[in-house]
């Protein structure tokens, strides 16, 4: 996943003021990472800066251009590095220009990425965004690179200044870092043990979103369902679910990313008992096979695995099913890759991202034997991909003909504009392409469609006209784009949490 944070185009801050310096975000990774991302623009903001024009932002020619990095795959140092050469070209043409590298790969590599790459100006990490403006003025006063990585978490990050890249949806983090040892991960490593948040801060912070138009919420953690772990309580989780979908005004919950080891049916009852929470789950797989399981440090078996999606199923008949699965780990052999085929088939996943493994310096399957030779993962990532394609293009089909509830996008379909349609998720998170009738809706608006055609990855609503449902979420929206609403989401000067009182879920508060 790669994402820019710039001004929308219509915004004020799309022309600077006099003397401002612009900045540019680019995201690479997962949605944790983009949600750090909106808090360094958030402090970037507070700090005076203004967001780059999108012609600007499209170039990365900014003051400050911010790399937030992931360090989950082999080719993210590539994918690092090869922005940064693109980066060096333009830093010559344009005077005082700063580059700053934070996220998961500046924790790991630290000092590395300045002499690999002497022309980034700042390296900050996970545990402490929030001193990128003042390592940016470090590094300007002092004119040589500033490298500041903390070993623990110094402040939580929803603490910090928040610019919400979306006003209709928000991600909000419930937690931070992992307890778990899976053999092939680095990021407990990278982002430390699991730090869980008030339970009357998440409410909170819930709370300001809608009151500032959001009607859509994501809950964030690198396990959510492990939850409650820091105040020992193993059904916090499901209850936070069932508070926040009760919150007035919300229309959408979500969450992501449970642990199947750690995944229990009070969750599955809070997910079929709260209207609002959405019937998704992506549940990561990893492997099908149990011999695999054990040399990854996953906790489950596969059909532990299963069951969880037949109590799912039971009681949410129409709940879509997404997964994380890697193919070729160390010693995995065609009776383990046998038996991933086989689990992949019998729970008929919406969708499934694949992975080849690769090795990652730091992690204890780096070391194990029997590294499998590239030939033999590629042609076993094939054949998956192949099964998933075929299941995922038959659970479309049989959308066709339903009607859905979309919450239109701002821009997901790359192809709207030659195809006149508008975008937007259903509610079990499918992405619904559809035809535009009499109404425009927005983005943040609910319309209604019925499915005429399916792909693999999306469907079609060129039928019936959409029944459109205008919403706090359109208004919002609306006002952003005319200028109205400069703290679009939330509080870029804010601390992303609405100021309040004690606010109780029926669960222990941490100790600090």
């Amino acid at each position: 996943m790669s994402t820019t944070l710039a001004a929308p185009a219509s915004s004020p801050l799309s022309t600077p003021s006099a003397g401002a310096r612009t900045y540019v975000v680019k995201t690479l990774g997962c949605q944790m990472n983009v949600h750090d991302s909106e808090h360094m623009a958030g402090m970037l903001e507070q700090a005076g800066y203004v967001p780059a024009a999108p012609a600007d932002a499209a170039a990365e020619a900014a003051d400050v251009v911010v790399i937030n990095t992931c360090a989950v795959r082999e080719n993210a140092a590539d994918k690092l590095y090869g922005n940064l050469g693109m980066l060096a070209g333009v830093k010559r043409k344009r005077p005082g220009m700063q580059i700053a590298v934070g996220g998961c790969l500046a924790q790991k590599d630290r000092a590395g990425i300045v002499e690999r790459a002497p022309w980034v100006d700042v390296v900050f990490g996970t545990h402490n965004l929030d001193a990128l403006p003042v390592l940016l003025d470090r590094a300007r006063h002092n004119e040589r690179a500033e490298v500041e990585i903390a070993e623990s978490l110094q402040v939580f990050p929803s603490t910090l200044p928040t610019r919400r890249e979306s006003v209709y949806a928000g991600w909000v983090s419930i937690s931070v870092g992992c307890n778990n040892t899976c053999t092939f991960c680095i990021v407990p490593h990278l982002r430390g043990k699991e730090r869980d948040r008030r339970p009357g801060e998440i409410l909170a912070e819930v709370e300001a979103l809608v009151a500032q138009g959001a009607v859509e919420v994501t809950l964030l953690g690198q396990n959510v369902n492990s939850y409650g772990v820091e105040f020992g309580d193993r059904t916090a989780f499901a209850k936070l679910l069932r508070t926040v979908g009760a919150v007035e005004g919300l229309e959408r919950v979500r969450f992501t990313s449970p642990h199947p080891a750690a995944f229990t049916d009070d969750v599955i009852e809070a997910m079929a008992a709260t209207p609002t929470v959405m019937p998704q789950l992506h549940m990561p797989l990893q492997s099908g096979s149990d011999r695999i399981l054990r040399a990854m440090r996953r906790s489950y078996r596969a059909e532990r695995f299963l069951g969880i999606l037949d109590r799912v199923r039971a009681q949410i008949p129409d709940a879509a099913i997404t997964t994380d699965i890697i193919v070729g780990f160390p010693g995995e052999t065609e009776e383990d890759f046998a038996e991933t085929l086989r689990v992949v088939e019998a729970s008929r996943f919406a969708a499934a991202f694949t992975f080849q493994y690769s090795p990652r310096p730091g992690t204890p399957a780096a070391d194990l034997p029997d590294q499998l030779p590239k030939a033999v993962v590629q042609e076993r990532y094939e054949r998956l991909h192949a099964l998933q394609q075929r299941i995922s293009l038959e659970e479309n089909q049989a959308q066709v003909g339903r009607t859905l509830e979309v919450l239109v996008a701002d821009g997901e379909g790359r192809k709207d504009g030659a195809t006149a349609r508008m975008t937007g998720r259903a509610a079990d998170n499918r992405l619904v392409h559809f035809a535009v009738g009499g109404q425009t809706p927005r983005p943040g608006d609910l319309v209604s469609v019925v499915v005429t055609h399916a792909a693999p990855h999306h469907l079609v609503a060129d039928g019936a006209e959409p029944v459109v449902r205008r919403t706090r979420a359109g208004d919002a929206w609306e006002r952003r784009e005319a200028g109205d609403d400069h703290e679009h989401g939330g509080d870029a000067c804010g601390t992303g949490a609405a100021p309040a009182g004690p606010v109780s879920l029926g669960l222990p508060s941490t100790r600090r």
